[in-house]
């Protein structure tokens, strides 16, 4: 898979992904990532890119040539159009679910905001999707596109060391994960549950399941609105509530 994040802060993306899993993934060639700064397309002699918005009010607005420019600059030569994401606050909230749509995707081009956003003539010839990591407002859409291209990329195969790494963690079947436990067996007089060293597997994996739901009903019980539960996991719920 093929990243290019279209940004004013290109530098600011190598200190995040440029080490741990993937930076592996990266220097084995499984995901190639790119940071395009648009500053590098401004016609301006100070590389400006902004300028006042029409409709008055405070801050400023990104203009239309070099974000347009620095998009062109990855797609002019391609027989196909990358997914092109603009990370917005008025975009659809990213979760679990929409990671695992873009894992498919073979190039997806981010285009990272600031200020008080993008001249809306631009989003409408290039984008197709916005996305926001919640309901809040960042200073731009660095630290969002950070957090969908980490996302994302843990879900390609062989990026991780093994591929179920990622399907018992939380959100990934809109659970909540389970508790999990290391060394020593005590700790501060707690014990680690007697099941996880039973070595009988198929006790394990029903205590993995029945506490993934209990950690999501007590944590996020909004999540089990949304998951086709068995009538004995929902016999387990309410027993529980």
């Amino acid at each position: 898979m093929k990243f290019d994040v279209l940004t004013l802060f290109p530098q600011m993306f190598e200190s995040v992904l440029g080490d741990s899993i993937i930076g592996r993934a990266r220097s084995n060639g499984i995901i190639e990532m790119n940071f395009i700064d648009i500053r590098d397309f401004s016609t301006n002699k100070h590389r400006k890119v902004d300028d006042y918005p029409y409709s008055g009010g405070g801050g400023m607005l990104m203009n239309v040539q070099p974000v347009y420019d620095a998009y062109m600059s990855v797609a002019k030569n391609l027989d196909y159009k990358p997914l092109t994401i603009y990370m917005s606050p008025q975009g659809s909230v990213f979760n679990q679910k929409t990671a695992i749509k873009l894992s498919n995707e073979k190039h997806i081009i981010l285009l990272c905001g600031h200020y008080e956003g993008i001249d809306q003539r631009v989003i409408d010839e290039i984008v197709d999707m916005e996305l926001s990591i919640g309901d809040f407002v960042l200073t731009g859409g660095e630290i969002p596109a950070m957090a969908i291209i980490d996302t994302v990329t843990r879900l390609i195969p062989g990026v991780l060391s093994a591929e179920t790494s990622y399907e018992n963690e939380s959100h990934y079947n809109g659970l909540l994960e389970y508790p999990q436990y290391t060394r020593p067996y005590e700790w501060h007089g707690k014990k680690i549950p007697d099941v996880l060293i039973s070595g009988h597997h198929a006790n394990i994996e029903k205590w993995k399941h029945e506490q993934s739901l209990l950690n999501t009903l007590k944590k996020r019980p909004d999540l089990l609105k949304n998951i086709d539960l068995s009538s004995d996991d929902l016999e387990f719920i309410n027993k529980n509530k």
